[in-house]
């Protein structure tokens, strides 16, 4: 009997060790339910939020807000009607609930321009919302930790139309947009004259109010790109969908240019777009920069001494630069002379190439350098096979073409 008691007793155990895992997992299941239950309907909601926006409706926009954001919100709403917009979305990727009444929710925002994106911009987004009355509404949307903040957050936008590109800008004088439009416009010819690759043939331009609102669209301190007349951005990766680049104009230093420096700018970076899907992780900065200056130069007339000034003052003071420059050499908010020497460097080593190989070498250099799996071997690799020399006669040769240009 004391068996059977025993028995019976762990019997009755397991039945109510049973009988508690199964009633946690009924409480687990009946908590989780309304978390999930949030997050289909705030997917729901933003969802809607982002078709309202896209046809610009206000009134349906305008469901979706808390009443205490509604101003800052349809402040933003009223700023994109003057962005060609064909696309945006909101992808959530994560809602915690923050209260019985509030969520914060993580999500990447995609966006395409009409007629230049093919493929969304993408950014990652926070956006705050709170319960009422069984029906949730959006209280805040900012930028995730580290992601840019965007034009339209900026201020006011005004869009010019050119014929090859695309001009938006904040608290900037309309017919200053429109001389940086003509500019572009010129550009997209004279880049594809040297670079004869498949590329769009137009170029997205984006003009913020000052130094700190282009250090804002690029999620960095403003100050690391003064004195940096442009900048261009774009995805690394080689793909057909791929969003168009944007050129990014720093407005100060880029008024300090006169007309043939504001040309030279958008030229380079004009390149910087044409050549992005053969430019990789194996192209060397000083390939990618100096194929954007030489292509920027084409044409001018102007000289070795006027294009590179700093270079030619340390060739003439004995100091000839031993190598290439390296990648680091090209970081902004350092010594500026520095970072001209290197410019001007990789400048004059592609002039060489175009000048003692051909054109049509120089081109079909740089894209095999980008075709490479990684940098190690790359340079070396094109220079074998396209030009037929090795690294030491082209550093040795680039030493005598300085000292020949600039002496």
């Amino acid at each position: 009997m004391a068996g059977q008691g025993s028995g019976a007793r762990r019997t009755a155990a397991a039945c109510l060790l049973a009988l508690l895992l199964v009633l946690t997992g009924l409480v687990g299941c009946t908590a989780a339910r309304p978390a999930d239950t949030a997050s289909g309907e705030i997917r729901t909601l933003l969802d809607r939020h982002a078709r309202a926006l896209l046809a610009r409706d206000e009134p349906g926009f305008r469901v979706a807000l808390d009443p205490a954001y509604a101003p800052t919100a349809l402040t933003v709403f009223r700023r994109l009607a003057a962005v060609p917009l064909d696309d945006w979305t909101y992808r959530v990727t994560r809602v915690d609930r923050t209260g019985d009444d509030r969520a914060t929710v993580a999500a990447v925002l995609g966006y395409r321009l009409r007629g230049h994106d093919k493929g969304p911009v993408t950014s990652g987004r926070v956006l705050d919302l709170t319960e009422r009355d069984g029906r949730w509404y959006v209280t805040g949307d900012r930028p995730a930790e580290g992601a840019p903040r965007q034009l339209w957050e900026q201020g006011d936008v005004r869009t010019v139309q050119g014929a090859r590109s695309l001009v938006l800008g904040v608290d900037q004088d309309p017919q200053r947009l429109r001389a940086i439009a003509a500019a572009a416009d010129r550009a997209v010819p004279a880049v594809s004259g040297a670079w004869p690759s498949e590329w769009a043939r137009k170029v997205v331009v984006l003009v913020p109010g000052s130094l700190d609102a282009m250090g804002g669209l690029l999620g960095a301190p403003g100050a690391s790109y003064r004195g940096i007349a442009a900048v261009t951005t774009g995805e690394t990766e080689r793909r057909a969908d791929a969003p168009a680049d944007r050129v990014i104009v720093n407005p100060d230093a880029y008024g300090f240019l006169g007309e043939f420096g504001r040309q030279l700018v958008l030229t380079h970076e004009t390149v910087h777009v044409a050549t992005r899907a053969h430019t990789s992780a194996a192209t060397p900065v000083w390939l990618s920069e100096g194929f954007a200056d030489w292509v920027a130069y084409r044409g001018t007339g102007r000289t070795a001494a006027q294009a590179a000034p700093e270079l030619r003052r340390a060739v003439r003071a004995g100091e000839l630069p031993a190598r290439l420059p390296e990648d680091a050499e090209f970081g902004f908010g350092g010594d500026a002379e520095a970072l001209a020497r290197a410019y001007e460097g990789g400048w004059l080593a592609c002039a060489l190439i175009a000048e003692r190989w051909g054109e049509t070498e120089l081109t079909e250099f740089y894209r095999a350098v980008g075709a490479h799996p990684g940098r190690e071997g790359a340079v070396e690799k094109a220079l074998q096979e396209v030009l037929d020399t090795t690294p030491e006669e082209f550093t040795a040769a680039w030493r005598t073409y300085l000292g020949e240009r600039l002496g």
